[in-house]
C-alpha cells in the first residue's frame, strides 16, 4: 500500500514543511513503463464517427483543438518520456503484418474517463456536467465510459442519481434532453476504494477492462481530490489501472504546492510515474472564453498588435473580485490565502498570455515557451509593492455580514489575507516600466473578473481643455470582461451631437450575449475536451509552474515570517484603502472604481 502523502494544508506558517512527499517517492526508480507501452501493431487511437450528428460536429482526424488546428488522435509526444522509449518508438520499422496509417485510423478504441473524488463538490457541480455537455454536443467518441472513484460507498444507481441532479441541457434542444441524459447516465459507473490502495485500483482496472470489451483503451484520470493524495493516486493508477495498449493521461487540479519547494517536490514525485506530456495541470481560467479570445484579439487584428507595448500602453490591470466570503471552505482557504488561491495561478497565467511575444505557431509548446519567457523576465516582487487585506464584519440594510475570523474553521488570530493587490513589472524591451496591477479579493461589493488596458495620453491633445485637469477621463481603455456578462469594449472620446463642442466618453461594445445568443460553454468543457484530444496549450507546464512560484514564494515567506497584519475592510466594500495608495504610487487609477466606468 502506498505511503500516505502528508497534508499540504497544514495551518503551520512554514509553507514547505506542510507539503510532505511520501518516502517511497524519494527512492524509487522512475516508473513510466505502465503508462508508456507502445504496441507494435496498435499505437494510434481512433474515434470513428458512426452517426451524422457527430460527423457534423467533429470528425476524427478533423477535430479542431482550442488552437483551431486539426489534431491527430494522439500527440506525437505521448508515451515518449524517456529517450530510450522515444528512440524505440521512432525506429519501429515497417514489417509484414504491421498496420499502415490508414489501417490504424480504423482501429476501434474506447475512451475511459475516471473521476477520482467523484463524491466531491467539484465533481458533482463541474466535471460530470462538463462531460455530459460534451456528450450532448457529440464531442465525445462513440465508445466511452465514465467511472466515479471515491472512498464513499455507493452503487452505480446512486452515483447516477447524484449526478443527474446537476445535469442540464443548456444548449440547443436538437434532441430530447431526457433521452440524452438517460443515455449518458447509462455510461456512468462507480467503484469505491481507498486512494492509496493498489488492490482497489486493480479492481477498478478489471471493471474498466470489462466495459472496454477488448478495444484499444485510452484512459483519462481526473484528480478531483486534495493535493496531499495526488501522488498516492497516481502511483496506484500507474501500477494497476493504466492502459495497456493506448494512452493514459491525468488531469491535476490546483493547488500545485504552496511554494517553490513543495511544488517542485510534487512535480518530481508525479514524474516518477508520469511523463510531463501526460500531466495536465488545469487552471480553469485559461479555458474561459474571453481569456481564449485574448490572443485572437491581439494577433489577428492589425489595429491592436502595433499598440501592444510600453510605447502606447500606460498600465494593465488584472482584477478579480467575489461578492461573497469563504463560506463553507474557510478551513481550506486559511491554509492558502488569496495570493496562492487566485494571484499566483489565475491572474499570473492571464498576465503571461497578455504580455508574451508572438509565438512561432499556435502549437502548445511554442505558446508555452513564450509564456515562460515572460514569467522569467518578471522583476522580483517587493513587499512595498503589495497590499494585503482581510474582510471584517459589517451590517448593511439591516443584514449582518460575518468577518473572516467568524468562520468556525478559521483561527481567531488568522493573518491570512482575503484581499491582495500588487504591482508587477516585466524587465524586457516591450514592457519595461509598465505597471501590471493585480487585485483579487473576497467579500467585495461586486463579482467580476476583467482585464483593463489603459493607454497613454494623447501627446499635445487639442481637446484637453474640454476634459479639464483630469486627463484620465480622456484615456482610451480596452476592457475584456471575463465574467460575468462576457464583453469586450473600447473606451473612446467622441463629440456629443449639437452646435457646441462637448466631448463624451463612449464605449465601442461587443456584448457577447447580444452578438452570440448561444450560451457560452463552461471552461471545464473546453479543458476536458483538450485533455482528451491531447491538446496542451491551455494547461500549465512544469517550468511555467516553477517560474510562477519563483516569483511569489519570496513574497509569501516574507509575509508569513514578518507576520504582516492585513488591513481590515468591511464585508461588501471596495476593499482596503491601501489598494488605492498602491495604484497612486504608480500613477494609476483603478479602472473598476472610477466614477466614469
Amino acid at each position: 500500500m502506498a505511503t500516505q502523502l502528508g497534508s499540504c494544508s497544514s495551518a503551520s506558517s512554514s509553507s514547505s514543511s506542510s507539503f510532505l512527499i511520501p518516502s517511497s517517492c524519494k527512492n524509487e526508480t522512475t516508473l513510466f513503463s505502465k503508462f508508456l507501452i507502445v504496441p507494435r501493431r496498435k499505437h494510434f487511437s481512433s474515434w470513428v464517427s458512426q452517426n451524422s450528428s457527430r460527423n457534423r460536429a467533429r470528425k476524427h482526424f478533423q477535430l479542431n483543438s482550442s488552437n483551431g488546428h486539426p489534431l491527430n488522435a494522439i500527440s506525437s509526444h505521448d508515451g515518449l518520456a524517456a529517450n530510450s522509449v522515444a528512440k524505440d518508438h521512432a525506429n519501429i520499422q515497417e514489417d509484414e503484418g504491421a498496420l499502415t496509417f490508414s489501417e490504424q485510423e480504423n482501429v476501434e478504441s474506447t475512451l475511459s474517463i475516471t473521476v477520482v473524488g467523484a463524491s466531491g463538490d467539484l465533481a458533482r457541480k463541474k466535471i460530470f456536467p462538463a462531460l455530459f455537455a460534451l456528450y450532448y454536443e457529440n464531442f465525445l467518441p462513440k465508445n466511452f465510459i465514465v467511472f466515479g472513484y471515491a472512498r464513499t460507498k455507493m452503487t452505480d444507481d446512486e452515483l447516477r442519481n447524484m449526478v443527474s441532479k446537476t445535469l442540464t441541457c443548456r444548449i440547443d434542444q436538437r434532441e430530447n434532453c431526457a433521452d440524452k441524459m438517460d443515455h449518458f447516465l447509462k455510461r456512468c459507473f462507480y467503484h469505491s476504494g481507498l486512494y492509496n490502495s493498489e488492490e482497489d485500483f486493480s479492481k477498478l482496472d478489471s471493471k474498466l477492462k470489462e466495459k472496454e470489451v477488448g478495444k484499444m483503451s485510452n484512459r483519462l484520470f481526473y484528480l478531483s481530490i486534495p493535493p496531499n493524495i495526488f501522488v498516492d493516486v497516481v502511483k496506484c493508477a500507474s501500477l494497476k489501472a493504466s492502459s495497456a495498449n493506448g494512452w493514459t493521461r491525468v488531469i491535476v487540479e490546483k493547488p500545485f504546492g504552496r511554494d517553490s519547494e513543495s511544488s517542485g517536490e510534487l512535480t518530481r514525485c508525479l514524474k516518477q510515474y508520469l511523463a510531463e506530456d501526460q500531466i495536465f495541470r488545469i487552471d480553469h481560467y485559461l479555458g474561459k472564453e474571453l481569456v481564449e479570445n485574448l490572443s485572437v484579439l491581439r494577433f489577428s487584428n492589425l489595429v491592436f498588435e502595433p499598440l501592444w507595448s510600453r510605447n502606447y500602453i500606460r498600465n494593465v490591470q488584472l482584477i478579480f473580485s467575489e461578492d461573497f466570503g469563504t463560506e463553507g471552505r474557510g478551513g481550506y482557504f486559511d491554509n492558502y490565502g488569496i495570493i496562492r488561491d487566485i494571484m499566483q495561478n489565475h491572474l499570473l497565467q492571464i498576465l503571461a498570455l497578455f504580455a508574451m511575444e508572438t509565438p512561432v505557431s499556435l502549437d502548445a509548446e511554442d505558446v508555452r515557451n513564450e509564456k515562460v519567457k515572460v514569467l522569467r523576465s518578471m522583476r522580483p516582487l517587493l513587499l512595498e509593492d503589495v497590499v494585503v487585506g482581510q474582510y471584517k464584519g459589517h451590517s448593511k440594510g439591516g443584514k449582518s455580514y460575518p468577518a473572516y475570523t467568524d468562520d468556525p474553521t478559521v483561527p481567531k488570530d488568522s493573518l491570512t489575507p482575503t484581499f491582495a493587490a500588487a504591482a508587477l513589472f516585466i524587465n524586457n524591451a516591450r514592457w519595461d516600466g509598465v505597471p501590471f496591477l493585480m487585485k483579487a479579493g473576497k467579500a467585495l461589493d461586486t463579482r467580476r473578473a476583467e482585464i483593463r488596458v489603459q493607454f497613454r495620453h494623447v501627446p499635445g491633445n487639442l481637446y484637453k481643455r474640454n476634459f479639464g485637469t483630469d486627463l484620465d477621463k480622456a484615456t482610451n481603455e480596452l476592457v475584456l470582461h471575463v465574467q460575468p456578462d462576457e464583453a469586450i469594449y473600447l473606451k473612446i472620446n467622441n463629440k456629443v451631437p449639437g452646435l457646441g463642442m462637448r466631448l463624451d466618453r463612449s464605449d465601442l461594445n461587443l456584448l457577447y450575449r447580444s452578438r452570440y445568443p448561444r450560451e457560452i460553454p463552461d471552461a471545464y468543457e473546453r479543458l476536458v475536451l483538450d485533455a482528451i484530444e491531447g491538446e496542451r496549450r491551455l494547461f500549465i507546464r512544469s517550468d511555467e509552474l516553477n517560474a510562477a512560484w519563483a516569483l511569489f514564494t519570496p513574497l509569501l515567506k516574507e509575509l508569513e515570517e514578518k507576520k504582516i497584519v492585513p488591513e481590515l475592510y468591511p464585508y461588501g466594500s471596495r476593499g482596503p484603502v491601501g489598494a488605492h495608495y498602491l495604484a497612486a504610487k504608480h500613477n494609476v487609477r483603478w479602472g473598476d472604481l472610477s466614477g466614469y466606468d
